[in-house]
């Protein structure tokens, strides 16, 4: 038993290890096809972004090592001040971080900058998982529910104020996994009925989901009065209370949309939805993306052969638009890959979830499949144009240094949690 706690690498899902060791593999080639030009292309040319890439990579391996180090019942300790230093961490940006790009997300180091938010995401999945671990613990107690909700409410709304709604979404997925876990499917409702009058309000303004908001309430008032007396009697402060926050979440929406985005974000909702139609400007992206994608054919046109991805007609396809490259130069066959890959990727960590002997392990396997789920979805949808474009990286694949080690933290946390699923806690 001694000597099992102290080799680092026993009971590791060499699985799980080999995806990540495919996914950061063909992310790199992308990037290198992304920013490669004539003038430089040499694989270790620490001067490109390709070349950055790579030292990231490697210096992955003793974070890795590192993580790997700390017992799993360490994480289980520590994660409420791991959470908190989390929260200080992005708070500190409001007074000491850089803006790039509008958004002021990132500490600079002098040669390099890190983004806290994602890291933020190991942070709140380790407290989701360490509250509900907790004994006696019960998601139908309102009291259980608002401690899980004001978890993620915090750094979302930290988040969002950056700005930077993108990252700030990605903390929707977490409801999924307390729904796991017993939370009522109620909120799932709620949910999507959030999603409803958010859609709405961007579509027809304020003034309009207001009035639609008092018609419908009106509607179920005198079906409840007419039809079921007795009912409304019983249950007419709940009724009230529920149009109360549907209307007070219509005015966050619009306040939100008109006070905390910026013009590019408005720009992107309004593409969206069909309220502005631009494919030269703010549209630019969306539009040459689909393009890129489809020219790319069956088999796509080989690798550094792509024409519009070394024309550069999708700007910045090394970030959130690298799925691009993939469509170009590797075609249908080659994107269909990549999609079934990240599928049995996220297929097998729920698979290691389930069969977790602790609670604690379990929880935090299925924050990270809902997290890396999110990724996956919004970024596709995103690249083909069904979703509108708000800087959410392809996991493993888009350039930078912050996502890539936040999505390692993230998987290899939940390697070493499953690793230690034999011992004696």
């Amino acid at each position: 038993m001694r000597s099992r706690k102290t080799n680092i690498f026993y009971g590791i899902d060499w699985i799980l290890v080999l995806f990540y060791f495919v996914l950061i593999f063909f992310g790199w080639i992308n990037i290198y096809s992304a920013t490669a030009t004539d003038e430089s292309l040499d694989l270790f040319n620490f001067s490109t972004e390709y070349g950055k890439q790579l030292i990231w990579i490697c210096l992955s391996f003793p974070l890795i090592l590192l993580i790997l180090l700390f017992e799993a019942k360490f994480y289980e300790k520590y994660a409420s001040l791991i959470y908190i230093v989390c929260l200080f961490s992005l708070a500190g940006l409001f007074v000491f971080g850089k803006n790039i790009n509008g958004a002021t997300s990132w500490y600079d180091f002098g040669g390099f900058s890190l983004q806290p938010s994602e890291f933020a995401k190991a942070a709140v999945a380790l407290a989701i998982a360490k509250l509900v671990s907790e004994k006696q613990f019960n998601l139908n107690k309102l009291n259980n529910q608002a401690q899980a909700l004001i978890i993620l409410f915090i750094p979302a709304v930290l988040i969002t104020f950056q700005p930077d709604p993108g990252s700030a979404l990605v903390y929707s997925a977490f409801v999924f996994v307390l729904y796991r876990e017993g939370l009522p499917f109620y909120y799932i409702t709620i949910g999507f009925i959030a999603a409803f009058l958010f859609v709405a309000t961007l579509y027809f303004g304020f003034l309009y989901s207001i009035l639609g908001s008092i018609g419908l309430f009106l509607l179920v008032l005198l079906y409840f009065i007419y039809y079921r007396n007795k009912a409304f009697k019983k249950g007419w402060v709940k009724i009230v209370g529920i149009y109360l926050i549907s209307a007070l979440f219509i005015f966050s929406v619009d306040f939100v949309f008109n006070n905390v985005f910026e013009q590019r974000h408005r720009d992107r909702f309004n593409i969206l939805l069909g309220k502005t139609v631009d494919v030269k400007s703010i549209g630019y992206n969306t539009n040459q993306s689909v393009i890129t994608i489809a020219s790319g054919g069956m088999t796509g046109r080989g690798f550094l052969e792509g024409e519009r991805t070394q024309g550069n007609f999708v700007p910045e396809n090394q970030t959130d638009y690298i799925f691009t490259i993939v469509g170009e130069e590797w075609g249908f066959i080659g994107s269909l890959t990549v999609i079934l890959v990240f599928v049995f990727f996220l297929l097998r960590i729920l698979q290691i979830a389930e069969r977790q002997k602790s609670k604690f392990s379990r929880v935090y396997g299925y924050s990270i499949a809902a997290i890396f789920f999110t990724h996956f979805t919004i970024n596709i949808g995103m690249v083909i144009g069904i979703l509108p474009t708000i800087g959410i990286p392809l996991p493993f694949f888009s350039y930078g240094g912050s996502a890539l080690w936040g999505f390692t933290v993230l998987l290899f946390l939940f390697i070493r949690l499953d690793a230690n699923r034999s011992y004696e806690w």
